[in-house]
């Protein structure tokens, strides 16, 4: 309510001085034919003097006497008309008063509605760390999630009989629950169905196994399920994993991507900053985190009041296979050479669908999908790139250049 007075009084005090102004500035304006009858007054009172003194005859004086009092009358009358003209009738000033009065506050008020935050007080930092920590305590779990989410379901892509080997696979799995490999290989494959709420119940499996031998990429895997399960939300339950991943190793990079996501969405965006400049910084260009940060950290950076600026890439290590690597595939034979690129071709798409991805990511799937002749497949991976990158141009431009060389756009 303060915000709101003081923002009013501000307004309303910053009109009234321009219609002060405004409203002087027509009271104090002079006709131009004001300025003339001065000078035919000063022009006869003149011939007047000279007259008295026998500078001028008489009858030169009545004649200049006669033509300067003409002139007077007639600028007399020029200045009574100018004069209507001149000063503004009262209810147009104050018609003026309000426009100016209506442009200014409401125009100011409309303005901040649009651009600012309503209803949404300046707080301390005490305030927002506190209101944070209490966000953090009481955010819903992983099951309540997963609720809000459509169910799962097998990729309608998958080969009939892949699919028919996952089932007999998940069967094998519920009948000798501690069967170490077998639970690891079904958390791989329904991740790869895209199935990841059935990936982390397998992988929970993984770790209860395990035991104390469970590594950090263990519990990085089980947290990174998690959170895609969660359609990206980080649950007290992903975030149990993704400690633990950083008790065995401080440095992994899913935990630490992860966890920054955390701090960002319980209103901490000065700690998800530094979590995330920290492991840019660490990390090759290649990474699977690193193309996610790069679109978010600067954005991230403003919102936590940090001048930042995005460093260049380190090399060109994108994910995913190159020119060079196509070309170094040349001595081998067709096979082999069409399986390279295909498991490369395979893990990029992979990544950039659960994770996303850099636009020049984007870009070079695009192409590699083409030099394998899979049209289709950059059509469509084309078509995805227009909505993640729908508002920034820029970026999308990146992927557009990728498909206009194989024909997609004009």
């Amino acid at each position: 309510m303060v915000f709101w007075l003081i923002t009013t009084v501000l307004a309303v005090g910053t009109c009234a001085l321009l219609a002060l102004a405004l409203w002087r500035g027509h009271d104090g304006a002079r006709p131009a034919a004001e300025f003339d009858l001065q000078v035919y007054r000063d022009q006869l009172a003149e011939v007047e003097r000279d007259r008295d003194r026998d500078v001028i005859a008489e009858e030169d004086a009545e004649r200049l006497i006669t033509e300067i009092s003409r002139r007077i009358l007639a600028a007399d009358k020029a200045m009574q008309t100018e004069k209507t003209n001149v000063r503004s009738p009262q209810a147009l000033r104050y018609g003026v008063i309000a426009a100016l009065l209506l442009a200014l506050v409401g125009g100011s008020l409309t303005l901040y509605r649009g651009l600012g935050a309503p209803g949404y007080g300046d707080l301390a930092l005490a305030t927002r760390i506190e209101r944070s920590d209490e966000a953090r305590k009481n955010r819903p779990d992983q099951a309540t999630a997963e609720a809000s989410l459509p169910a799962p379901v097998d990729s309608p892509d998958a080969p009939a009989e892949y699919l028919e080997l996952v089932k007999k696979l998940r069967q094998a799995v519920a009948t000798r629950p501690n069967d170490l490999q077998g639970a690891s290989l079904l958390a791989t494959h329904e991740m790869r169905l895209g199935n990841a709420a059935r990936a982390h119940a397998a992988q929970a499996q993984v770790l209860r196994l395990k035991g104390g031998d469970a590594t950090a990429e263990d519990f990085a895997s089980y947290g990174d399920m998690l959170v895609i399960a969660a359609g990206g939300y980080v649950s007290p339950q992903a975030e149990g994993a993704l400690a633990a991943a950083l008790k065995k190793d401080p440095k992994n990079g899913v935990a630490r991507y992860y966890s920054g996501l955390m701090m960002l969405q319980v209103g901490r965006p000065d700690v998800a900053f530094r979590a995330w400049a920290t492991l840019l910084q660490d990390s090759p260009d290649d990474a699977g985190w690193v193309g996610p940060i790069r679109e978010q950290i600067e954005e991230l950076a403003f919102r936590a009041g940090v001048d930042y600026e995005l460093p260049a890439l380190k090399g060109d290590a994108l994910a995913g296979p190159s020119a060079e690597d196509i070309e170094n595939a040349a001595d081998m034979d067709a096979e082999d050479r069409s399986e390279m690129i295909k498991g490369m071709v395979a893990r990029l798409s992979d990544r950039l669908a659960t994770q996303g991805g850099s636009p020049e990511e984007w870009a070079r799937l695009i192409s590699a999908l083409g030099v394998l002749g899979e049209q289709d497949r950059a059509a469509l991976i084309w078509q995805n790139a227009k909505d993640v990158f729908g508002d920034r141009p820029e970026a999308l431009d990146v992927v557009r250049n990728a498909a206009r060389e194989l024909g997609m756009t004009q």
